[in-house]
């Protein structure tokens, strides 16, 4: 089991962490620590940015209207970041928040958002994603951000495809055939998975994905569930049998 201090506050700071190298904190970050968490001048936090491991820093005061962070000393190194690509079909907003922390907490290393003939949500808003991303990373001890990409069409994802990257299509159609056997009969490699909207792949859309060599039909078992759940339970049951959770600690 990984040991982390899960009782310390944690921020991300998008700047260069380095012994003794001030970082400026946000308007919101100085609210929060100094008017929310009442902690003072000298007081500690952990502080990571994605690339240079989580550091313990202290509270400097330089002036009134100003905080900084210091880092003093780095509690833990790098970890390479998780290749685990989850795709997805947007949500409206409280539950695609909700999807991606989940994911994030899962291990997933990219997020890509899928437009499909059936999605819920016509417009996703990237920098909202991210700061859900990075909420979920500061409250679970994670040290690397997923890639928060763009959303791109499903036409277009599968052709411009890395046929070397094994897909994992839920398909809420499919026989309940048991998913961890159609798992473990996964050759290795990178893989990525794809969660569908609420009213499901269309059938040329489930026609094009099974027409793919890369594409392998993944079922839930017999009940339908709803996307942010299917994301859940898909990723537990990737990482139990081919993902991270399998490997010695």
């Amino acid at each position: 089991m990984a040991t982390h201090d899960f009782s310390a506050t944690r921020l991300f700071l998008d700047a260069a962490l380095a012994e003794g190298l001030p970082v400026a904190a946000t308007p919101v970050q100085a609210n929060y620590l100094l008017n929310v968490l009442r902690l003072s001048q000298d007081d500690r936090v952990l502080v990571f940015n994605g690339r240079d491991g989580e550091w313990s820093a202290r509270l400097d005061k330089p002036a009134k209207k100003k905080l900084d962070l210091v880092p003093e000393r780095r509690t833990r190194a790098q970890s390479a970041s998780a290749d685990l690509h989850y795709l997805f079909a947007p949500l409206k907003h409280a539950r695609l928040d909700y999807m991606v922390q989940k994911a994030v907490e899962m291990g997933a290393g990219t997020l890509q958002p899928v437009m499909t003939q059936h999605v819920q949500a016509s417009r996703l808003n990237t920098d909202r994603m991210r700061a859900n991303a990075i909420e979920a990373a500061e409250q679970c001890g994670i040290l690397t951000l997923p890639d928060c990409r763009e959303p791109v069409r499903l036409e277009a994802l599968l052709s411009g495809w890395d046929a070397d990257r094994r897909l994992f299509f839920c398909d809420e159609r499919e026989d309940a055939q048991s998913p961890v056997e159609t798992l473990r009969a996964t050759a290795p490699g990178p893989l990525a998975l794809l969660v569908g909207p609420e009213g499901g792949f269309s059938a040329s859309e489930r026609a094009m994905l099974k027409a793919r060599p890369f594409v392998t039909v993944l079922s839930l078992g017999p009940r339908i569930l709803r996307a942010d759940t299917a994301a859940v339970a898909a990723l537990a049951l990737v990482q139990a049998t081919l993902g991270d959770w399998t490997a010695p600690r």
